[in-house]
C-alpha cells in the first residue's frame, strides 16, 4: 500500500454528526468575519446611519386621540356648550349600565331630575351623565351642560377703582325722653321738661293739685306739650316757669303731632 493510502486511512470516517460539526464551524466563522468587518469598516463611506423605523402598534392611533384629563376631546372636537337657559345642579353616573340621571332647572325655575333618554324641552334630549357635566342632544347635535363654574377673574392689569371716602357717619335721631309724671303738688299745673339729645325740646304739661279745674281752664289737654310761648321757641323749664307768673300768653303746643296755638293764663 503506498503512503498515501496509509495516511487516508488514518483519518476518521465521515459521519452525519462530522458533517454537522464541520456546517456548524462555517457558519461561526463567517458570522465572526461580518462582525469583525462591522468593528473596522468606517461608516462614511458606505452612506448616513439611519436608525430602523419603529413598527407602529395597533393601539397608537387610539391612544394618540386619548385624554385621560378631559373625556370630551375623545368624542372628537372639543366640547360644544348649550346656549340654552338651562341649568346643571347635580349629576348621579351610573357606568355599569351607562345610564344616570341629572337635576337641571327649565328656564322657568323648576328643578326636575331626568334620565337619559328622557326629554328635558321639546326636541331636546338627555343622551349622557358624567361627574360634572351631561350631553343633550338638540337639532341633531351634541351640546354640553357643565355645573356651575367660580366666576371668571379679574383681567390682568386692571386698576381697581379707588373707594370712595367714608364720609360722615350718619347719627340716628336722637330718642325723646321724658321722665314719668310727678305726684301732684300745690301747684295749679306741672311742668315737666322734654328732653332730646340732652336739649329741652319742650315742656309737659299735667294736672296740679287743684284736681285739674286750672290745667281744664286753661285749655290744656292730657299729653299736650308746650314747645313755644309768644312765638319763641321753649329751651328750658324756667323758661316755662318765668311765663307762668306773666299773665295772659300765647302757646304753642304739641298734641299728637299737631301744633296747636292758644291763648292761656298760666298762673291762674
Amino acid at each position: 500500500m503506498s503512503r498515501s493510502g496509509r495516511l487516508l486511512g488514518r483519518l476518521p470516517r465521515p459521519t452525519v454528526y462530522s458533517a454537522a460539526e464541520l456546517i456548524l464551524l462555517v457558519l461561526i466563522a463567517v458570522q465572526a468575519a461580518r462582525l469583525f468587518w462591522l468593528l473596522v469598516s468606517p461608516v462614511g463611506p458606505v452612506g448616513d446611519w439611519r436608525p430602523e423605523s419603529r413598527l407602529a402598534a395597533p393601539g397608537d392611533a387610539a391612544l394618540a386621540n386619548f385624554d385621560p384629563f378631559f373625556r370630551l376631546q375623545a368624542a372628537g372636537g372639543p366640547a360644544v356648550v348649550t346656549s340654552l337657559n338651562l341649568k346643571l345642579h347635580g349629576t348621579r353616573e351610573d357606568r355599569a349600565s351607562g345610564r344616570g340621571s341629572a337635576i337641571i332647572a327649565l328656564p322657568d325655575g323648576r328643578q326636575l331630575s331626568f334620565a337619559v333618554g328622557e326629554e328635558i324641552l321639546p326636541g331636546v334630549i338627555l343622551t349622557a351623565v358624567a361627574f360634572d357635566n351631561v350631553t343633550i342632544s338638540r337639532n341633531g347635535g351634541q351640546e354640553q351642560i357643565f355645573l356651575d363654574q367660580p366666576p371668571a377673574a379679574e383681567t390682568a392689569g386692571a386698576v381697581p377703582a379707588p373707594a370712595a371716602p367714608p364720609g360722615p357717619r350718619a347719627q340716628p335721631p336722637s330718642p325723646i325722653v321724658s321722665a314719668p309724671p310727678p305726684p301732684p303738688s300745690g301747684q295749679p299745673i306741672n311742668f315737666q321738661p322734654r328732653l332730646s339729645g340732652g336739649r329741652v325740646t319742650g315742656v309737659i304739661v299735667s294736672p296740679g293739685g287743684d284736681g285739674g279745674q286750672a290745667f281744664r281752664a286753661a285749655g290744656f289737654a292730657p299729653g299736650d306739650v308746650i314747645v313755644a310761648i309768644n312765638g319763641q321757641r321753649v329751651g328750658s323749664l324756667e323758661q316755662a316757669r318765668a311765663a307762668a307768673g306773666g299773665g295772659d300768653v300765647t302757646v304753642t303746643v304739641d298734641r299728637g303731632g299737631r301744633a296747636i296755638t292758644m291763648r292761656v293764663r298760666l298762673n291762674r
